[in-house]
């Protein structure tokens, strides 16, 4: 589609303002705000929650329960990964709601920042997957830590014209010397390390001995040459592989999902190996300074709507089991997901929680590598 087509489909509701705008990006062009959802009488900022997320996610799509109820969105700050989150909350930031994944729980909750959720106040949670946040590392006397927004897998997103596929899809993909310079990968050690333990062999109840260490960073280092970038942002990502600067990538979901919306060949392999699969969501801060505010928040991030937006333009799993009545059987399947999560999650690897000190030794050593030590 060509610019004012994109604006035709952003105005009638089938494309995206996320997908819109990163169309616009690839081709060096920027957007300002322009208001799509109602607005009702105006609050001062100060009256609103503020959620602390990945950069992405602060988008109107997700909170129209909220936008109907307040008049307009909550305030956002974002980040680039759940390390640079953390150590900005530790350090005394103060956001209601934060947007870490379930492998962080453990070590998240032991900092004492932040509180179990009371999901009497959430009048969605009924319809929230059981499966997706009943874990009894989540749990505390019912009431859960992390109330799950999205689910699926981290793999390899490939361009099918220009990446030659040699046998099965693998993990081996992103180690193919034929493509040194032209692979990409993310940034941050909370997905590449535990994609690196796939591609050892390291087992995942195994990853915090001296020995799986040593295996992963030696994967590591031996791909480092080969990689022309790492990046948590998915807009250069994804304009990366859009122009063809790099041919394969670690990616999540959504890479995919945004760029064959462009109707760029792309795939989203399947390795043979298995993905890294994985369940994101919310957690409610101990000192939360607009609680009331914050939960009307997490409703909204929980509600039908959001889990539709979730699944249609990002192809993330949604939480709602509602949602999945927008969708037939073949759609899901060609977004990779199912109406059974565990279908997904289980046919993967499915990360485990470590130690904050098993977290500092591997993001030290990951940062290290990616230096070229």
């Amino acid at each position: 589609m060509d610019v004012l087509d994109q604006l035709g489909a952003l105005r009638e509701g089938t494309m995206s303002r996320r997908a819109f705008n990163k169309s616009l990006m690839s081709v060096g062009l920027v957007t300002v705000a322009m208001p799509l959802l109602p607005s009702r009488s105006r609050a001062a900022a100060e009256d609103h929650a503020t959620y602390f997320t990945w950069g992405g996610f602060d988008i109107p799509d997700y909170f129209e329960e909220y936008v109907e109820k307040h008049g307009e969105l909550p305030n956002f700050s974002t980040y680039g990964s759940v390390e640079e989150a953390i150590n900005k909350l530790s350090s005394g930031f103060v956001a209601d709601i934060a947007h870490p994944c379930m492998t962080d729980v453990p070590r998240w909750a032991s900092t004492g920042l932040f509180q179990p959720v009371d999901t009497s106040r959430l009048s969605n949670w009924g319809d929230v997957i059981p499966d997706l946040y009943d874990l009894p590392f989540n749990m505390q006397d019912g009431k859960p830590w992390l109330v799950p927004f999205e689910w699926g897998q981290t793999s390899v997103a490939y361009r099918t014209d220009l990446f030659e596929l040699e046998g099965e899809e693998s993990w081996d993909m992103l180690w193919d010397p034929r493509y040194a310079g032209k692979l990409g990968s993310l940034g941050a050690g909370g997905d590449v390390w535990w994609c690196a333990a796939i591609k050892a062999g390291v087992a995942f109840d195994e990853i915090h001995t001296d020995a799986a260490f040593e295996r992963i960073s030696a994967v590591l280092r031996e791909q480092r040459p080969l990689i022309r970038m790492y990046t948590d942002d998915t807009t250069s990502l994804d304009t990366a592989l859009a122009a063809g600067e790099i041919v394969a990538s670690m990616a999540w979901n959504s890479s995919v999902v945004t760029l064959q919306a462009q109707d760029v060949p792309i795939a989203f392999a399947q390795p043979k190996e298995g993905a890294l699969t994985w369940v994101c969501g919310m957690m409610l801060h101990a000192e939360a300074p607009k609680l009331d505010s914050a939960y009307d928040v997490l409703d909204s991030l929980i509600s039908e709507s959001a889990a539709v937006f979730n699944m249609r333009y990002y192809g993330y799993g949604g939480v709602n089991r509602k949602a999945f009545d927008s969708f037939s059987d073949d759609e899901l399947k060609n977004l990779g997901l199912a109406r059974n999560p565990a279908d997904v999650l289980d046919a993967g690897h499915f990360g485990t929680p470590q130690t904050a000190e098993w977290d500092r030794r591997m993001t030290e050593t990951w940062e290290k590598i990616k230096l070229g030590f």
